[in-house]
């Protein structure tokens, strides 16, 4: 696969990884709104340091179980009931209304880095997701594992992660501002990319049969 499209396919991968609220981009757009752009910005830099490496070990472990195939049948069915239960928990939480919480914690710029380091390096969840993600793009020979294209995946990881993260610093407010309605539908889009996710998930599980 061209490497300009394996980094695009990773970019997108990771945003839709991190477009839902949780704790890093949550904790990016506190910064920012406490402590200025900047500081968010320094914050997001940490996050994806420790991305590049839970991506390249994704990847690295992903590339094992592309030998195993029966191994990767096992991850496809524990990774069809996670995106269902995924998708049923936004589309139910899109019916509530949820109101982010802000404390206040200043920090310098170097312990926003190491702090974005910190809490990025608690939030494992990037590597199963990366792993079964490539998995499935080797499967439809969308990726190879070589070096030059794991480098180019990893590189796409990252930058997907950053631009998410950019947003929730720089337009958090806005979003803020229009909560009800923006968050709704941000969570019927999430609901709705894993469900396509699960169904695709499904028919790969039904292909092996």
């Amino acid at each position: 696969m061209n490497l300009t499209i394996t980094f695009f396919v990773s970019l997108l991968i990771a945003l839709v990884g991190v477009i839902p609220p949780g704790l890093l981009n949550m904790t990016a757009a506190k910064i920012s709104i406490k402590e200025g752009y900047s500081r968010g910005l320094v914050f997001s830099l940490g996050v994806c340091v420790i991305v590049v490496a839970q991506t390249l070990i994704a990847v690295t472990f992903a590339r094992y179980l592309s030998q195993h195939s029966e191994v990767v049948q096992i991850l496809q069915r524990v990774a069809f009931v996670l995106f269902v239960l995924i998708t049923v928990y936004f589309f139910l939480l899109a019916k509530k209304e949820t109101t982010p919480k802000i404390k206040e914690d200043r920090k310098s710029k170097r312990s926003q880095f190491f702090h974005g380091m910190f809490l990025s390096a608690l939030n494992v969840f990037p590597i199963p997701y990366q792993a079964y993600m490539s998995i499935t793009l080797a499967g439809l020979h969308w990726l190879t594992f070589d070096n030059v294209s794991i480098t180019s995946y990893v590189a796409g990881a990252a930058t997907g992660t950053f631009v998410m993260l950019y947003v929730y610093v720089f337009f958090f407010k806005k979003i803020k501002s229009k909560k009800l309605k923006s968050q709704k539908n941000m969570n019927y889009i999430i609901g709705t990319i894993t469900g396509i996710i699960a169904i695709f998930t499904l028919i790969n599980i039904i292909k092996d049969f």
